[in-house]
């Protein structure tokens, strides 16, 4: 919390600030979004689910070109979710677009790898995939 003893007595009563931590690995900075009183310096949720989706997508299109035999030599996404918010003041993602720039000796389907992510398998909302290649 924020030391001053008052815990969430009130909405604006309380740090949103918090580490996300899991033993032998770095700290990751943490707070809700701007919007709901966070520190915009750091990670929230939403992004955090965003770059999860990003992630998994990313290693399993690496990994398939690795046992295909075709080098990836840049890989780069500008992920984007869209979030809805509803009278009760919650809210969901509706859907997120994945945008993997990638720049390889020779192509495989980037479906394949969107299919096989595991976080994509687990929302329920749409993940769309827009890739560009280059070689």
């Amino acid at each position: 919390m924020d030391g001053s003893g008052l815990g969430t007595r009130t909405y604006g009563g309380y740090l949103r600030d918090h580490l996300i931590t899991a033993e032998g690995k770095a700290p990751i900075s943490a707070s809700s979004d701007a919007c709901f009183r966070g520190d915009p310096r750091r990670y929230s949720p939403e992004e955090l689910l965003v770059a999860s989706l990003a992630s998994c997508h990313m290693l399993w299109y690496l990994h398939l070109c690795a046992v295909n035999g075709i080098a990836v030599l840049d890989y780069r996404d500008a992920a984007h979710g869209v979030m809805e918010e509803v009278e009760d003041g919650g809210g969901a993602f509706v859907a997120v677009t994945l945008r993997p720039a990638v720049r390889i000796v020779f192509g495989v389907d980037c479906a394949q790898a969107h299919g096989l992510c595991f976080i994509a398998r687990s929302v329920n909302f749409p993940v769309r995939c827009e890739p560009v290649a280059s070689s």
